[in-house]
């Protein structure tokens, strides 16, 4: 059978991304997974001029595009780039060069940079390509709507993580819904400590920070002395894990997302998690555990925080314990997988 390469483009991260972590382990997982499956991950930033260019046209409105988005043929390789060994134990295999092979490539572009497809002409090259949409808030990473459509149609698939953007996806190309595919993330359930639970309320101040501000203005007066707030913020993951697994609420600012991790893992930390869904979350969102707040209604924000202040952990956490099982097994490692070994599949067919 002939070897097919999987090669996910991704930018170069500076800190940490839930959505390229995913990709990381998508890829980790398809070299692992069958022997004529193989998987790179080819970085991209922009050529210098164009960097040079767009800086500037933040500075000087006349020099402006008029066209959002990245032009794709005005990227370059980062072949020097190395993702972050704290990240993933196991090797990426990194991709150094821009070339394609339509006999056995199949690229997968983020949809931040959907419009790339139609930049570097892949379906003239015949090159097979998807289009991975981590979150529908993302999707219009060009304001030539044309371009990007063209993108979509000519996509050999169309990969999602949530129900949420499914939904979405199936909306606006009806004609591509066959196309659609499912590909599911885990939690490392490995990683997931629940400890002695103190008075904390723990968030992440980077989402939302207008919000988490004023809901801390809200409560200064509010909130009995023997609870306090903590923001998960310039932390290892290890402190973060550790934080989590110690406070007995965690606040969600969750914003235009495909689906939030952080609620997840706070979840299954034995907290309640309150606050903002943030779209692809509702799939997930349900009683006791998580309480919706709708956006932007800091009171009501304010007062299920007060009325969900509680003192005996091991009551809530006996309580809890069977929708923590689902919730794990819900975002397993066994699901992503089997949602892998369907991807490899599908693309199989298309040579």
């Amino acid at each position: 059978m002939k070897k097919i390469n999987i090669i996910y483009l991704l930018p170069e991260f500076k800190g940490a991304s839930g959505g390229g972590k995913v990709i990381y382990k998508h890829s980790i997982i398809l070299n692992n997974l069958k022997k004529n499956i193989s998987s790179e991950v080819l970085h991209l930033k922009k050529k210098f001029s164009y960097k040079f260019k767009t800086s500037l046209s933040k500075k000087f409105k006349f020099l402006d595009d008029k066209k959002a988005g990245w032009d794709g043929t005005k990227m370059r390789v980062g072949k020097n780039f190395v993702p972050d060994k704290k990240w993933f134990k196991e090797e990426i295999y990194r991709k150094t060069n821009f070339d394609f092979d339509s006999q056995k490539d199949f690229v997968v572009i983020p949809e931040i940079w959907a419009h790339f497809a139609e930049d570097l002409k892949f379906y003239k090259k015949k090159i097979n390509y998807g289009i991975f949409v981590q979150g529908f808030y993302h999707m219009n990473s060009s304001n030539e709507f044309s371009k990007l459509k063209k993108s979509y149609e000519n996509a050999s698939l169309i990969l999602t993580d949530s129900v949420y953007s499914i939904k979405y996806l199936k909306e606006m190309f009806p004609q591509q819904k066959n196309k659609i595919i499912r590909v599911n993330f885990s939690i490392n359930i490995k990683n997931i400590k629940i400890k002695k639970k103190s008075n904390i309320i723990t968030y992440m101040p980077r989402k939302l920070p207008a919000h988490s501000n004023l809901l801390n203005f809200y409560l200064k007066d509010l909130l009995p002395k023997s609870w306090k707030l903590v923001p998960l913020k310039n932390i290892s993951q290890k402190k973060l894990i550790d934080t989590l697994a110690k406070s007995k609420i965690f606040l969600s600012f969750s914003n235009f997302e495909g689906i939030g991790i952080p609620p997840i893992e706070a979840a299954l930390s034995g907290n309640k998690v309150i606050g903002y869904i943030g779209g692809g979350g509702m799939e997930y969102w349900k009683k006791p555990i998580f309480t919706k707040i709708e956006n932007g209604e800091i009171r009501d924000f304010g007062q299920k925080i007060l009325l969900n202040l509680y003192k005996d952990e091991k009551i809530w956490l006996k309580k809890t314990s069977s929708q923590r099982l689902r919730l794990a097994s819900q975002y397993s490692k066994k699901n992503e997988v089997l949602s892998l070994i369907k991807l490899t599949n599908r693309i199989s067919k298309l040579f």
